[in-house]
């Protein structure tokens, strides 16, 4: 028997691949499909009739896009935020050994390990204790502790991988620590550090239940689609900026999994 057919699949492995990917996928979908429906009420199949008039009421809304802005500019903040925190916790950690090092490791992935609704009540609290009235910047803050964990973990295994005779070679050379950086470290990592920032940005994109403890009075997109879920006249509406989203989401995704593939791979 040859080696490719020892390796490949059997009929139940690739059965079962089959219904996990319809099972996550078929939903999506449907959302989709449902976008184009004239019937603007009910989920009927086939479908009674195809329109673009959802995409153009849609892009008429100027709720739909105040949100959009909001949820850009929370999202490039907070990526923006987490790249430095997370990219120096990264470099301290990597290269530093002390005693309590694993708990500081732990309490790192701690805000995205715990459920959203105790990490938002924990952001509640410390806003309330704080008196500070929730809004813009609290709801920054509140995405950038979990986004400071994506970025923190990218590029914290870029550099455990990277030798560590590199920096000590530019050191005895009479490199600093910002030019150690800038010409050993940074070009070796910028790709981990740039896949963390896009799969920060799109989990703070779509995050909405640490969002709902934070915003106060401020509408990001997923509160905008909460509110939506109880209007359903105006369910393909939701549908086409659901869309929209997926499309926004997906894009820093896939670029995020081209840059951490091994180069070989790349070219």
């Amino acid at each position: 028997m040859s080696r490719s057919a020892l390796n490949r699949p059997s009929l139940g492995t690739r059965i079962g691949a089959f219904v996990g990917l319809a099972f996550l996928n078929v939903p999506v979908l449907v959302i989709i499909l449902y976008a184009f429906t004239t019937d603007d009420r009910t989920y009927a199949f086939p479908l009674p009739g195809v329109t673009l008039r959802w995409f153009e009421a849609a892009l008429a809304r100027s709720d739909i896009w105040a949100a959009m802005r909001l949820s850009l500019s929370v999202a490039a903040l907070a990526t923006l935020l987490a790249m430095i925190l997370g990219s120096l916790t990264a470099l301290a950690m990597s290269r530093s050994r002390f005693w309590g090092k694993e708990a500081i490791t732990f309490m790192l992935v701690l805000p995205i390990a715990l459920p959203g609704i105790v990490t938002g009540l924990a952001l509640l609290a410390a806003i309330k204790a704080a008196r500070i009235d929730p809004g813009f910047w609290t709801i920054v803050v509140g995405h950038t502790t979990f986004c400071v964990v994506i970025v923190y973990n990218n590029f914290v295994a870029r550099l455990r991988r990277m030798p560590q005779n590199w920096i000590e070679a530019s050191m005895d050379l009479g490199a600093d620590g910002f030019q150690t950086f800038r010409h050993i470290v940074l070009p070796h990592a910028a790709t981990a550090l740039l896949a963390g920032g896009m799969l920060a940005f799109a989990l703070s994109f779509d995050e909405i239940i640490v969002t709902l403890f934070t915003a106060g009075h401020e509408r990001t997109l997923p509160i905008w689609f909460f509110n939506e879920l109880f209007r359903p006249r105006e369910r393909p509406i939701t549908n086409v900026v659901a869309v929209v989203v997926m499309i926004v989401t997906l894009i820093p995704i896939l670029l995020a999994y081209y840059l951490t593939r091994p180069t070989e791979e790349r070219s």
